[in-house]
């Protein structure tokens, strides 16, 4: 399958692996996500309040890594409005450095179910720096 045509739900198995997207997160991304969403909360740009709180450092908003992870359903199905349900629970936080570098998160899926009216359901995983980030991220997607 190429992420020019819709998968058609008749070729997709269960266990069909969607292709992986590695996205590199910067100190600066969330600076810029902070303003897009408004959350300012000190944890992801106040390396002293992180740590304070128990954190090994500044962290990556939770939605910022979620709407990352999202990409992988969207580069596969074409069309993000295909995308009919979408949720995640977070095992850890991503630890974003303060270099130029930042930290790539490595997301990927697999269809594990085919539901009716040609829905799959997909489970998703996240990696930072070796460690998983998603616990059970799931999103249902209508194909062709």
């Amino acid at each position: 399958m190429t992420a020019e045509r819709v998968p058609a739900y008749d070729e997709v198995e269960k266990g069909t692996e969607l292709p992986s997207v590695s996205v590199q997160v910067r100190r600066e991304d969330l600076v810029r996500y902070a303003g897009a969403s408004g959350d300012f909360n000190r944890i992801h740009w106040n390396p002293r309040v992180a740590r304070e709180v128990g954190l090994p450092d500044v962290i990556a908003h939770g939605m910022l890594t979620m709407g990352a992870g999202a990409r992988v359903l969207t580069e596969w199905a074409v069309d993000p409005a295909r995308v009919v349900e979408y949720s995640v629970r977070f095992t850890r936080p991503v630890t974003v450095p303060d270099d130029d570098e930042g930290v790539t998160v490595t997301f990927g899926g697999k269809v594990a179910d085919k539901l009716p009216d040609r829905v799959v359901r997909v489970d998703l995983t996240a990696v930072a720096a070796g460690e998983k980030v998603f616990g059970a991220a799931r999103a249902m997607v209508r194909l062709d």
